[in-house]
């Protein structure tokens, strides 16, 4: 290789030049980490790489021993920090042997000075460090410090014949979460561990709608097919609904309501799903599937489609035509009482809930827009004629009566955007509740609003009353609102079954409670949080916590920052440093607050799935910090819009902050705090325990090149359980469905997706063909970073393993 002086290679020199540069990041980089309290390594590693250096521009053979010292020296730091984890293990000493293996090659070792290559003491030492690092590095990739590993009884997975799925066909899908008591479980078992690998794809459908102007960054395909008959039905984030042949995906009719884009939508635009009602169900609650087969009368038989544009439209399940006798012309205005700026900021994004006499829906208000808000009411229709029955007004909750023409209800209230659950045998609806706008502040809040914000509110079917209701968030600064469909299920205890509810929450949190007082089942105690804000909010004493909790077990370390390389985490260790944080429930603050769990929350919209046979929760929690900064609305010129978003500068227009809310991220774009980030687990509710907790998705369409590194993956699409023994769930950063042994939690099939899957799935057994289906709808999610598409795709067993 050609010299820079005759003398001294240019490999020697260009060595050098790296040495010195990444000597000089780090060194200041470290330098300034010290000065914020934090580790003292980063500055004493870029001391040593000038030293090392300047020593290969003067040829010292002393280069190669001094690095090797500062290998040595980085296997024993990360050792104390993180002992064999391996996702901590490699961006620390990644870059460190690569370099050193570049040292300890011939070309470049003979250059320096004159004793053996192999042979001397320094090139030993450097030696010694890579063959450490390799084995720290090997050693490290059979150990898991983050499973839970464990199994259940064969006894329990026999399951057993509760009263609960009485009625329960396996044929059916009638609701968003399988049934009315919103716990994603089907008597489906013609799939099964022993199979589940054969599945294969049975056909794909394309509904068309994808991305158009004017759509807002959060456009969505979160939705759950219905399936009644043999028909599916299906909804689109422009709010456009869709029948489909259950067993072939061919299209039986569409239904575009045309939304009002005269207004511009902010924040969401989705479709969860849509609600069905059988008006000839008989008063035993027997399903379609016992009905005789008979012709039914015109939208006897409907579905209910909350649009963006702030209606809800009545369908007939037979043609997809409006049912003109449903409020007028088959249409409810739920803009009707909000008062002004009700359009693109009132959004029901989520599926109502029907029984025997009511529809009842809540709506989305756009997060972060306004102090004046409309407000976050929830109303009871007559499910044949549209009229309004009763409105439950967070605002004003006692006046249940439906409101009088040209009266408004409060403005700025809490509201409910997810799906809600009823239990008609107790005549009782359970609504989960978030936020009074702005999340991060509290100063126009009332009383009213503090009762009802972040609360799993009980409400009389027949009036709206409420019955009960149970705080989960003191003075919520958080965006802790309430995201999950509460579930339904009725629990062994000691003295025989409670009727329970269990309530996911963002902290967590799965509350369990006696769904006919709200009284804890599992206890719920109250813990001291951090005090105090910069900006001249309030602050909670203590919090609630449930004693069945995925909640961080520790908070958050410097040494839990991670990076794909030194320099990186180093940055990442920086930014911790100078962010607030004192653990869960640190406030927002001017310098900007480290908030853990973040924003996505441990649990959201996706909820939990529960096999009331068997008494298991299967659930995917996430974890991921998020950024929360108050902004000085004069210190900034930000735009004048109504909506926020779920990131960036948000406008709190009528506050005198704004706030800034960010992923928690590296300068590479990943995550600053170390993996694994999602997991997939399961809980006895006989005992309250977690049985098996495993991280669950790849690195495969979020890493350079591809590459499928089994990371555990932030998942935002929700798990169905089956009476086969199974667990099927998507919505993870890379593009599949999953299937998984409920009894040990292993993954058995996975099913490759073209767009993200941030759905939940659904399964039947076709009447028809008796095969068990199961379907997912894969169109991305505009936010959470996936590709958009439009499939809803069906898996199958071939006919022979049936």
């Amino acid at each position: 290789m050609t010299t820079d002086d005759g003398r001294r290679p240019l490999r020697i020199t260009l060595t050098a030049v790296v040495m010195f540069l990444l000597g000089v990041v780090i060194a200041l980089g470290g330098g300034y980490l010290a000065t914020l309290g934090g580790s003292w390594y980063y500055l004493m590693a870029g001391i040593s790489l000038l030293i090392v250096a300047g020593l290969l521009f003067a040829r010292r053979r002393a280069a190669i021993g001094l690095y090797g010292l500062l290998l040595l020296g980085t296997l024993a730091w990360t050792f104390y920090e993180v002992r064999f984890d391996w996702w901590q293990v490699a961006p620390r000493i990644d870059l460190w042997c690569i370099l050193g293996l570049w040292l300890i090659l011939p070309f470049v070792n003979r250059h320096l000075g004159r004793r053996g290559v192999w042979r001397d003491g320094a090139s030993g030492v450097l030696g010694l460090g890579i063959v450490a690092g390799a084995l720290m590095a090997g050693y490290s990739l059979t150990q898991d410090y983050h499973s839970i590993d464990g199994e259940f009884s064969d006894a329990q997975m026999q399951g057993g014949t509760p009263q609960a799925l009485a009625g329960r066909s396996q044929s059916e899908w009638p609701a968003y979460g399988g049934s009315k008591q919103g716990d994603r479980y089907s008597t489906a078992a013609l799939v099964t561990p022993e199979n589940a690998d054969q599945l294969e794809k049975a056909w794909e459908y394309h509904t068309g709608d994808l991305p158009g102007e004017g759509d807002p960054s959060e456009l969505t395909n979160q939705v759950t097919p219905l399936k009644v008959g043999d028909t599916l039905f299906i909804c689109t984030p422009h709010s456009v609904a869709i029948a489909l042949n259950a067993d072939t995906g061919e299209e039986r009719w569409r239904f575009d309501p045309s939304i009002n884009r005269d207004a511009e939508y902010y924040q969401h635009m989705t479709c969860r799903g849509l609600a069905y009602h059988d008006g000839g169900v008989t008063a035993s609650g027997a399903s379609v599937a016992e009905q005789p087969e008979q012709p039914a009368a015109r939208c006897e038989r409907r579905l209910f489609l909350p649009t963006n544009d702030g209606t809800l439209i009545a369908l007939d399940v037979n043609d997809g035509q409006p049912c003109e006798e449903f409020g007028d012309g088959g249409t409810v205005d739920l803009k009707a009482g909000l008062g002004d700026g009700a359009l693109g900021v009132y959004l029901p994004t989520s599926p109502p809930v029907v029984t025997e006499k009511l529809v009842i829906q809540g709506g989305s208000i756009t997060d972060n827009g306004s102090v004046d808000s409309p407000g976050g009411v929830i109303r009871a229709y007559d499910v044949k004629t549209g009229a309004l029955v009763w409105n439950f007004d967070p605002g004003n909750p006692d006046a249940t009566e439906p409101l009088a023409p040209g009266e408004t209800y409060a403005r700025s209230t809490p509201n409910s955007w997810t799906i809600a659950t009823a239990d008609e045998a107790l005549g009782l609806i359970y609504i989960p509740t978030g936020n009074q706008t702005p999340d991060q502040w509290s100063i126009p809040r009332n009383e009213l609003a503090e009762r009802f914000t972040d609360t799993l509110v009980a409400l009389d079917l027949a009036t709206g009353k409420v019955r009960w209701e149970f705080k989960t968030v003191h003075h919520d600064l958080w965006d802790r609102d309430l995201p999950s469909q509460p579930t339904l299920v009725d629990i062994d205890g000691a003295q025989g079954k409670v009727p329970a509810i269990i309530q996911p929450t963002k902290r967590g949190d799965l509350y369990v409670l006696d769904r006919r007082t709200g009284e804890p089942i599992v206890p719920v105690n109250e813990m001291p949080v951090p005090q105090g804000t910069d900006y001249g909010d309030t602050t909670a004493a203590t919090q609630p916590t449930s004693a069945l909790s995925y909640a961080p077990d520790e908070p958050l370390r410097e040494r839990d920052m991670w990076g794909g390389t030194p320099l990186d985490q180093m940055m990442c260790r920086i930014q911790f440093r100078k962010l607030r944080y004192e653990g869960d429930f640190t406030p927002p603050s001017l310098q900007g607050s480290l908030i853990y769990p973040g924003n996505v929350g441990t649990f959201n919209w996706p909820s939990v799935a529960v096999d009331p046979s068997r008494q298991l929760l299967f659930g995917a929690p996430n974890y991921l910090a998020f950024i929360s900064q108050m902004v000085k609305r004069s210190d900034v010129e930000a735009e004048e819009r109504r909506g926020g978003g779920e990131t960036g500068l948000q406008p709190n227009l009528g506050a005198p902050y704004m706030v800034r809310l960010e992923p928690f991220l590296s300068v590479l774009g990943l995550p600053c705090q170390s993996p694994p980030w999602g997991y997939v687990t399961a809980v006895d509710l006989r005992t309250m325990k977690k049985v098996w907790m495993h991280k669950n998705g790849t690195s495969r369409d979020s890493a350079p090149l591809g590459l499928p590194f089994p990371v555990g993956t932030p998942a935002l699409g929700g798990p169905i359980v089956t009476a086969g023994g199974l667990a099927f769930m998507s919505g993870t950063l890379d593009y599949y469905l999953r299937a998984y042994d409920l009894k040990t939690g292993k993954e058995l099939w996975k099913g490759r997706l073209p767009a993200g899957g941030q759905a939940t799935p659904m399964t039947y057994v076709s009447e028809k063909t008796g095969k068990q289906y199961v379907v997912q709808m894969a169109g991305g999610h505009g936010s959470f970073g996936t590709k958009i598409g439009d499939s809803v795709i069906a898996w199958t067993l071939a006919d022979d393993k049936q």
